[in-house]
Order: C-alpha cells, then sequence, then structure tokens
C-alpha cells in the first residue's frame, strides 16, 4: 500500500473460465464461484461488494468441449479460450459404452475429427487431454491437471498420454487413487504436465526423474515396439453377438441328427465353446453352431442347425445397427479368419483369458471354440507355453496391458501391447528342452490336481463326422466321409 498497490483483490470470478454442457450446471456453476469468492472475501477480512453483490460470469460457456455440431454435417473442434492454467475432472467413459451412451453420429464425428491423434474407442477423458496437450503447444506457459480413469495408462487410452510425453512433459502423477463417488468406488489417475518441467517432479508422492506415458518411471516400457516374430501368433476369439450358445443337450442331439440334403453330418458346425470362465473355472458344458466362413448356400445344408439360427440369431441380428453384421446374420459377427487359419494344422493351440487375476494359459484342442472372452496362440509347443508362464512375461504382461480397477481385480491382456512387443529369450537346445521339460510337467500337475484321476469318469461319445471337420481328428475311414 505505500507503494501505490490497492490491497483490494484483483482476482476476481471473471478470471476464472469454464465450458460445460448442461445448460442448468453452466448456471449453477457461477453460483458457486460467486458463493466462494464472497466466502473468500469475509474470511480475509475484506468488505463484500454491495452493488451489485452476485455479477453475471460471462466467462462460464455453455457448450460441448470436445466438438462443435453446430452445424451436424460439418462437425468441427470447438474453440477453448486461452488460460495460464487447465484443471478439470472429464466424464470416463469405456471404449465400448461410448457408442451406445453418446449415439452413432456423435461418436462417428468424433472419431472422424480426431482421427490419427486419438484411436477410436480410448475412454472419453482422453479427448480432453488432448484438447488440452494442443493448448499447451499453442500456449507454451499454460499447465494442465486433469483427472482421468486409470485405464489410461494402457492399451488405445495410453496413446494420447504418448502424445502429451512426445510434446510436453508429465511432471506430476497420481497413478491409481481410489474414488468413492455415490458409494461407487472408481479408480483414478490424476496427471498435471506443462510444456516445461518445474525443478521436481512427482510420481505417487516422490520425486522422480521423469514420469513415463504409462504413469511410471524408470525404464519406459511404452517404447516396445511390435516384434515381426510375434505376429501373426496371437489372436482375439471370435466374437457371436447373437445367441449361436447352445446347451450340451441339444448339442448332441444335433450331432446325432441326420437328414442333411447333401448327407454332411452336423458335427462340422456343432462344438463345444469356451470363454474365460471355462478357462479359470470348471467347464459351462456350453456349445456352439459355428458356420465358420460358409456362405448361407453352404450353411443352411445344415438343415436343423441352420434353422435353430435362423430362428433365434437372425431376429437380433437383422436389427444391428452394423450392415455387415445384419447381412451375414448366421455367421458370428467377428469370425477371425486370421486365427482360423493360423490354427488350421495344429493339434492343439494356447488360449488365456482377456482378463484375469492371474495370468494363466491352456492348451484348447481343435474342436473347441474360445470366443470373444479370450485370446488365442497358434503355437502347440511346450516351449512357448513355458516361456508365457514365466514371471519375466508375466510382469511385462502386466506392465503392457491394462489395470481393471484395483490391481486385485486383474488385468486385461492386449495381444498387440502384451504378447506381439515380448521378446522370448533365445536358449540354447539345453535350455529350451528344460523349459518345455518344465511347461510339460506344470500342466500335467495343474490337471491332475484340477481333475483328480479318482474322480473323473471318460464317455465316449460317437456321432457322424467329416475328415475337414473340427472333429477330423477323432474320424476313421471306417465312418469317413
Amino acid at each position: 500500500a505505500r507503494h501505490g498497490t490497492s490491497l483490494i483483490p484483483q482476482v476476481r470470478p471473471s478470471q476464472l473460465y469454464g465450458l460445460e454442457i448442461n445448460p442448468y450446471a453452466a448456471e449453477l456453476a457461477q453460483v458457486v464461484i460467486w458463493i466462494g469468492y464472497l466466502q473468500w472475501i469475509h474470511h480475509n477480512g475484506f468488505a463484500a461488494p454491495r452493488d451489485p453483490i452476485l455479477e453475471p460470469i460471462d466467462t462460464i460457456r455453455n457448450m460441448d468441449a470436445i466438438i462443435d455440431l453446430t452445424d451436424p454435417d460439418n462437425p468441427k473442434e470447438p474453440e477453448w479460450p486461452e488460460a495460464d492454467v487447465i484443471v478439470g475432472n472429464p466424464p470416463f467413459l469405456g471404449g465400448n459404452k461410448i457408442r451406445a451412451e453418446l449415439g452413432d453420429h456423435y461418436v462417428d464425428s468424433v472419431f472422424a475429427l480426431y482421427t490419427r491423434r486419438i484411436p477410436p474407442f480410448s475412454d472419453l477423458c482422453c479427448y480432453w487431454f488432448e484438447k488440452s496437450r494442443a493448448q499447451v503447444a499453442h500456449h507454451p506457459k499454460t499447465r494442465v491437471g486433469l483427472l482421468a480413469t486409470q485405464s489410461i495408462r494402457g492399451g488405445a487410452s495410453r496413446e494420447v498420454l504418448k502424445r502429451i510425453a512426445d510434446s510436453a512433459s508429465i511432471f506430476w502423477a497420481v497413478s491409481d487413487r481410489q474414488w468413492i463417488l455415490d458409494g461407487a468406488a472408481v479408480h483414478v489417475s490424476l496427471v498435471a504436465f506443462g510444456s516445461q518441467p518445474p525443478d521436481s517432479i512427482c510420481l505417487d508422492g516422490r520425486n522422480v526423474d521423469r514420469i513415463n506415458p504409462d504413469l511410471t518411471t524408470a525404464a519406459d516400457a511404452t517404447l516396445a515396439v511390435q516384434l515381426k516374430a510375434n505376429s501373426g501368433i496371437s489372436f482375439q476369439g471370435p466374437s457371436a453377438k447373437g445367441p449361436f450358445d447352445i446347451p450340451e443337450g441339444f448339442a448332441l442331439e444335433l450331432l446325432h441328427a441326420t437328414g442333411n440334403p447333401t448327407e454332411k453330418p452336423n458335427s462340422d458346425v456343432i462344438r463345444p465353446v469356451a470363454s474365460a470362465i471355462d478357462l479359470t473355472k470348471r467347464s459351462r458344458a456350453v456349445w456352439t453352431i459355428d458356420f465358420g466362413l460358409q456362405s448361407i448356400e453352404a450353411a443352411c445344408e445344415y438343415s436343423e442347425p441352420f434353422a435353430y439360427a435362423k430362428s433365434h440369431v437372425f431376429p437380433l441380428r437383422a436389427q444391428n445397427r452394423r450392415a455387415a453384421y445384419a447381412q451375414k446374420w448366421w455367421l458370428y459377427a467377428e469370425p477371425r479368419p486370421g486365427m482360423r487359419r493360423a490354427l488350421q494344422a495344429l493339434p492343439r493351440y494356447m488360449a488365456t483369458p482377456a482378463v484375469s487375476k492371474h495370468r494363466l494359459f491352456v492348451w484348447g484342442l481343435p474342436e473347441l471354440l474360445c470366443n470373444q472372452g479370450t485370446l488365442v496362440f497358434a503355437t502347440a509347443e511346450d516351449f512357448g507355453f513355458g516361456v508365457l508362464h514365466s514371471r519375466a512375461h508375466d510382469l511385462w504382461a502386466r506392465r503392457q496391458g491394462t489395470q481393471l480397477r484395483e490391481k486385485e481385480s486383474g488385468d486385461r491382456y492386449t495381444p498387440t501391447s502384451c504378447f506381439e512387443t515380448f521378446p522370448f529369450p533365445e536358449p540354447t537346445a539345453a535350455q529350451r528342452d528344460a523349459i518345455a521339460a518344465a511347461a510339460y510337467e506344470l500342466d500335467i500337475l495343474r490337471s491332475t490336481w484340477l481333475n483328480p484321476p479318482e474322480w473323473t469318469r471318460e464317455e465316449v461319445l460317437t456321432f457322424p463326422g467329416s475328415v475337414d471337420g473340427p472333429w477330423a481328428r477323432y474320424v476313421t475311414e471306417a465312418n469317413a466321409k
């Protein structure tokens, strides 16, 4: 004051900008900001403003923060106001739920607008991170602090943090924190970044040298690239998008049914199916109708299985908004032709749950179809079985995968990031044999413990089969057709 500076606070609510899509919430925000400001004035000994007590805050904009659909045919990015600091709690919406919650037009417009920057089906909060990153690029003094679902550390959602790390610096973060809202517990990550890092970088409450895009420090596993040696081996299981699964009793009836116009056996298209539950617990004894990649003309030659699909699957798939799913209603929506070709000549293959608390792998036989809840590996070697069960691969998969909620809930195994980036060892012949022997013993011990011989009983099923069907290895010359 002695130097002529006023003691009246110069910071006012009008210096706070906001973006809010809900008109009522935008108005409410103005009132809340003023209440907070008046409380600060009162507690610090200043006289409250009297005329007027509340002024309008025109800086709270009622608008969508990530897309401008004023002209629905020409979507564009909205302009954010310039700011020294950007803070926020963007909405969390997982990739699989975005379309159901926001509608096709909105989602397709957002995907098209942010193409090559945000992978489709990243969590919705990632678009706020990208917009903030762009703000920092244009205004280097800007700093950002945002909340995100903790899944931003992995999978497609992590790509936005990679872009941030390439052009700015993540200088403060909490990688995994429980957040309780309305009684529901979720896990979030908090991330702060800017063009210039401060003197200290803090991760989970401790000073570190750097923060990687997966919100870890030390070695940056996000720099790992996909290896050619691992390509074409791992696949997500086929996705049905329809009630193709049937109980075992009905499946056995279809297997024994005759009367197909070409005399083809129904076993060509009737096979057991496994989900993640079947791999981690006891089998549910569920079977499925799988026409593979056949045309509708070939599929209808299996009279009863086709009739079942026509009455149960067709009504649902005909209403599917994706034209390809509706048009080829008799097939699995995503039949995974690459997987089928890779498994065709193998006597067995490996499978693992897509989501699991413990990472385990099991052997699957050719007649078993693992569905979209599983990941399939086109290898029959005990050596590969042993390497994927190793502590090294388990740590790698957890680092490269996506944590579901808290660590105890498990992780999502993603082939592109968990398997295709994993460098297999190059052992000597003796080491390779030792790993294979240990893997074989592990499988035998685990299978025997889960299915004690004195508690199990084997039954032989006899039904017509084809030499080129899923049951081909059981077909004898006497009944081969």
